[in-house]
């Protein structure tokens, strides 16, 4: 039975910038691989899936699980050694998917620990990575991997090899593929570490160009009507896809990177200021493939200019709420000046910019050129509307600033294309949300800190992260068990402890342990886990007064970015006026975090239970759909409970405290005479209360860690 019909490449609609990436590394794998950004819905599974089919076929060792060519087979192949005499076979490219719940061994391959003790057997099961071997392997959804996953696959594709080791036994074998994968950047960002070691990137968004979607939607609804039908009206443009891939690859060691192109290289990644040389590297090796596509004998200008929009924007954030930019106007000019630079002068040359007008950025069938810059950084927060709070908030030092809107909001001119502040993409700006009737001032956040490390008691059992103390499949071995099932991290010292006295019993004669697989004993692993972060902040008039809300923002802030590095989901509730809402549902998007923070407004009376209840709420379905992952409620408040009551709100808080869940507040309360009435609520809620004041670069220690209750 044949394989379902493939969306044709070739029929893709626009994404010039998304092909040409791809096509670089169907030329070049050395490039590095390729990670696109974009919403859901962009059709970036389609057009991935639709590249194998232009792959070359393979020539393989037939009977090879790793694909070897016969040509140059690998000499440490463990199905190996080939003999020259090898009966070599043909067989397609091959696009492997790697799933997001795929654990360790299903990636890099297991070796059968049981067999090799019991029987004396080195047995090894390949994984994905040696299927993927000479294809490609695609990873949807690659930023909701394991770091520890996402390492291993780097590193392969890095240095085209996998290594396997297991309690002594280790084995090696080739991994060259072109590797890509797509993510929702609302889902959350991968770590710049990591970021980097992706060759290029490509923004996609859907287009808000009716003539463009419209073909969109024809060449699809005529695709599912008639796949084969469909697939066979694109074939000659197919073949001569694969035709001009296979020749590019023929032209590839032939292209010459000239000294002047090597110049404009490093001088664009200079001009940049990307960490490291891995740019560098990676442009020339992009600018060669580029010049090996268009039939280029030498990496010419315009090559350089289209595999640096490529290469560089995913390198230069320097923040985690930063998102990936390129200006392309300083980009030509870097290139203008490299180019009229004489080597043997050192002198600055004095090259104007010129606008780029052109680097494949054609419409595309889910969004405009994605390699133009990315959306530009959210102005700067307190650039609100006038305060209405009365003469305390008003002022220089009010941290608001007259005239404009919401600080989240883009500042300046936004490219076409490119995603608004809510990451709803198009070319044109998004109307404005409806206006609160009750909409109060915005204050400027305060400055960012650096918190000192606070953690849930007890051990857990949640996704691997960086926060609190967890049983994980990684991390310092802290004891040894009997396998639940099949035994993965044998330990090797245990199962022999288990074995030994029953030698004699077993007749053992001469060196040597008998060992039989009630033996086994695997490994119990202590590491660390991600937890999930939740913020229920007060916006009531009551917070503007003194500062307060710049002071909240500043220290809100710094646990987001806390909770980026030690890999938290977050999420924001906020209360005032007659009620409480769901500002940002648990999610890995920490910058979706900050920036509806950045755009919280103050005003309104203080209905804290109402904010606890929702708090609560958000927890008891957070709880549901990930059972293991434990939160921690951070309660952002002074206390003053003018809607509803305060006798209602302890009621609240006592509730949440009885569930189990561990607690902060954070006493917002200031002036000669303070009630406390915060740190009442942390008393319900079995947590901790904190002050505002106390929330300096070393006041976060601890945190949680003085918590009594257990996880």
């Amino acid at each position: 039975m044949s394989a379902p019909a493939r969306y044709p490449f070739s029929a893709v609609v626009g994404m010039d910038d998304l092909k040409l990436a791809l096509l670089i590394n169907a030329v070049s794998p050395d490039v590095g691989g390729v990670l696109v950004r974009g919403e859901k819905g962009t059709a970036k599974s389609t057009v991935v899936r639709a590249l194998a089919a232009l792959l070359p076929d393979l020539d393989v060792v037939q009977g090879c699980r790793f694909g070897c060519d016969p040509a140059a087979p690998d000499p440490e192949c463990p199905d190996g050694p080939h003999a020259d005499s090898a009966v070599p076979g043909e067989r397609p490219a091959r696009l492997v998917e790697l799933p997001v719940g795929a654990s360790e061994d299903r990636l890099v391959g297991s070796l059968d620990i049981e067999r090799a003790l019991t029987e004396g057997v080195k047995a090894f099961e390949p994984g994905l990575l040696a299927e993927a071997h000479r294809g490609v392997l695609y990873v949807d959804e690659v930023n909701l991997l394991h770091d520890h996953l996402v390492d291993l696959l780097l590193d392969a594709a890095a240095m085209g090899t996998s290594h396997v080791e297991r309690e002594g036994v280790s084995v090696r074998h080739a991994a060259h593929f072109l590797l890509v994968g797509t993510m929702n950047p609302e889902e959350g960002e991968l770590r710049p570490q990591l970021l980097d070691r992706f060759g290029l990137t490509v923004e996609v968004a859907a287009t808000r160009d009716p003539q463009l979607r419209a073909d969109v939607v024809r060449r699809r609804l005529a695709f599912e009507a008639d796949p084969e039908g469909f697939a066979a009206g694109y074939a000659r443009d197919e073949a001569e896809l694969a035709g001009r891939i296979l020749a590019a690859r023929k032209r590839l060691p032939g292209v010459v990177l000239t000294d002047a192109a090597l110049r404009q290289v490093t001088a664009v990644c200079a001009a940049f200021d990307v960490d490291g040389l891995r740019a560098d590297i990676v442009t020339a090796r992009a600018a060669m493939a580029l010049a090996a596509w268009r039939d280029h004998g030498e990496v010419a200008p315009e090559d350089v200019r289209d595999a640096a929009r490529l290469a560089l924007p995913h390198r230069r954030r320097r923040d985690p709420f930063d998102a990936p930019d390129l200006d392309e106007d300083r980009l030509q000019e870097a290139l203008d000046q490299a180019g009229d630079a004489d080597p043997k002068d050192p002198g600055e040359p004095d090259g104007a910019g010129d606008d780029t007008g052109g680097g494949g950025g054609g419409a595309e069938a889910q969004g405009p050129d994605p390699g133009s810059s990315a959306e530009e950084p959210s102005a700067q927060p307190g650039e609100g509307d006038g305060d209405g709070q009365g003469p305390q908030d008003s002022g220089p030092d009010s941290g608001e600033a007259p005239g404009g809107d919401a600080g989240g909001a883009p500042s300046g001119p936004r490219p076409a294309g490119s995603g608004d502040a809510d990451g709803d993409p198009g070319g044109e700006q998004s109307p404005p949300r409806p206006q609160d009737p009750d909409r109060g001032p915005q204050a400027e956040a305060g400055e960012t800190y650096r918190p000192r490390l606070f953690s849930l008691d007890g051990v857990g059992e949640g996704a691997p992260g960086r926060r609190s103390r967890a049983e994980t499949p990684f991390g310092r071995t802290s004891g040894a068990r009997v396998p639940r099932s099949a035994v993965r991290g044998l330990h090797l010292t245990a199962t022999l402890r288990a074995a030994a006295p029953y030698q004699r019993a077993r007749g053992r004669r001469g060196p040597g342990l008998i060992v039989r697989p009630g033996d086994l004993r695997e490994s119990v692993r202590e590491g660390r886990e991600g937890n999930l972060v939740l913020f229920c902040v007060d916006a009531s008039g009551s917070m503007a007064a003194r500062q307060r809300m710049r002071a909240v923002k500043g220290a809100v802030l710094s646990l987001l970015l806390d909770a980026y590095q030690r890999r938290d989901k977050v999420g924001l509730v906020t209360f005032r006026g007659t009620g409480a809402q769901v500002e940002l549902p648990p999610t890995s998007s920490v910058e979706a975090g900050a920036r509806r923070l950045r755009e919280l407004r103050t005003g309104g009376r203080t209905p804290l239970a109402a904010g606890l209840a929702r708090a609560a709420e958000v927890l008891r379905v957070e709880r549901l759909r990930d059972a293991a992952r434990r939160a921690l409620l951070v309660v952002v408040t002074d206390g003053r409970a003018t809607r509803g009551g305060l006798d209602e709100a302890l009621r609240a808080g006592a509730r949440i405290g009885a569930r189990g869940v561990h607690g902060i507040v954070v006493d917002c309360e200031s002036g000669p005479v303070r009630l406390g009435l915060a740190q009442r609520l942390a008393a319900e809620m079995g947590g901790e209360s904190v002050h505002l004041e106390e929330l300096g670069a070393d006041a976060l220690s601890g945190l949680v860690r003085s918590n009594r209750r257990a996880a």
